[in-house]
């Protein structure tokens, strides 16, 4: 039996289409109405020695873990994908791109993870490397990132300066904690102003926490203390494409900017960090192999995650599932019914979660 942890109801369905390897009938999700009664629940419902656990991205649950730990059961680590939608997870979006990992978690570089272990050790070949750089200029080509929430704009901005792009991320994520030793936003836009004192700043807050629905908002007044511009509701591909270098703690717009042979500065140790690409505050010693952008590209896109194609939700190679996002980007930036659409369902899903917020306060 497999056990999943962590696992919010409307990730149930969501997360089937990537475990065909699984029966239905040997999924169980546990969602006990009192948190701690987690692993009580996990028990009854069969957990033993013979189980595999699956953990929601770096949540802990320290009874579930000790006890994989004292049989040597095998603990898995779920995450959204690098490229994962048209719209945001915290308004309740399908994803069509996850990360299963066996070691720990892409974000967490306290420990190591798959990803980690395939940049250190992988023997990426021709082919490979060739697939890699064709998806790198696809993405570009295409203005495709992680959400596809904003559409591009062109931006009126200073060209007899330096240009950096400053990333917001959401505070209290996990990569903030693990990966930046808790470092805010506004933290990171002074260390910049501090490293770039005469760089024109674009700061650009992170859409969870634009639309309200995470923690790691800045008063633009603040903001403009230390950033000559705060740009909100326009896609990554407009600010990347006219900045010089990216400061960012963990962002994957760090990564984003890597593949438009941007320099990036990284506050704290993403993912991409320490391959000898990136300009680092801080090192890892377990990285110790230099790669070059295609072997970043090609671990971080090809190998390591799993995707499905949008419309049918079944496995498919990386390749498919990005034509497919393409045309639904294409559909919610020409379709203004489309639009709408998607923004009725997302202003519906950000009242019931404040709702249950609410609820969840007073209970």
């Amino acid at each position: 039996m497999n056990y999943f942890f962590g696992f919010s109801y409307w990730k149930h369905d969501f997360i089937e289409p990537f475990l065909k390897n699984l029966d239905k009938k040997e999924i169980t999700f546990i969602n006990p109405f009192f948190k701690k009664n987690y692993f009580e629940l996990a028990l009854k419902k069969g957990l033993n020695r013979d189980s595999s656990i699956y953990i929601w991205g770096r949540k802990s649950f320290p009874k579930v873990e000790e006890f994989a730990q004292k049989y040597s059961m095998k603990v898995y680590r779920v995450e959204d994908g690098f490229i994962r939608s048209i719209g945001l997870g915290s308004d309740l979006t399908q994803p069509y791109s996850l990360v299963i990992d066996f070691r720990g978690i892409y974000f967490d570089p306290t420990n190591p993870s798959d990803l980690e272990h395939i940049l250190q050790t992988a023997a990426f070949d021709t082919t490979l490397l060739q697939r890699a750089q064709k998806m790198r200029e696809y993405l570009i080509n295409k203005k495709i990132s992680k959400y596809n929430l904003y559409a591009n704009k062109k931006l009126d901005i200073p060209d007899d300066k330096k240009i950096v792009l400053v990333p917001g991320q959401v505070e209290d994520d996990a990569s903030i904690r693990y990966g930046a030793r808790g470092m805010s936003n506004l933290e990171l836009l002074k260390q910049a102003r501090a490293n770039a004192k005469d760089a024109y700043i674009i700061y650009k807050p992170h859409p969870d926490v634009l639309v309200g629905n995470r923690v790691g908002n800045i008063q633009e007044s603040q903001a403009l203390k230390y950033a000559d511009r705060v740009v909100t509701e326009v896609g990554l591909d407009s600010v990347l494409a006219i900045c010089d270098e990216v400061h960012t703690m963990t962002s994957l717009v760090g990564f984003e900017a890597l593949m438009r042979k941007k320099t990036v500065f990284t506050y704290g140790m993403p993912f991409y960090a320490g391959w000898g690409l990136t300009a680092d505050t801080e090192l890892e010693p377990r990285r110790t192999r230099r790669v070059s952008l295609d072997e970043l590209v090609c671990a971080t896109l090809l190998l390591y995650p799993l995707y499905i194609n949008p419309l049918s939700l079944k496995i498919c190679e990386p390749e498919e599932f990005l034509q497919e996002i393409e045309h639904e980007k294409y559909l919610y930036d020409s379709s203004s019914t489309y639009r709408i659409k998607i923004k009725i369902r997302n202003f519906i899903s950000r009242k019931l979660q404040l709702l249950l917020r609410i609820i969840s306060l007073k209970f």
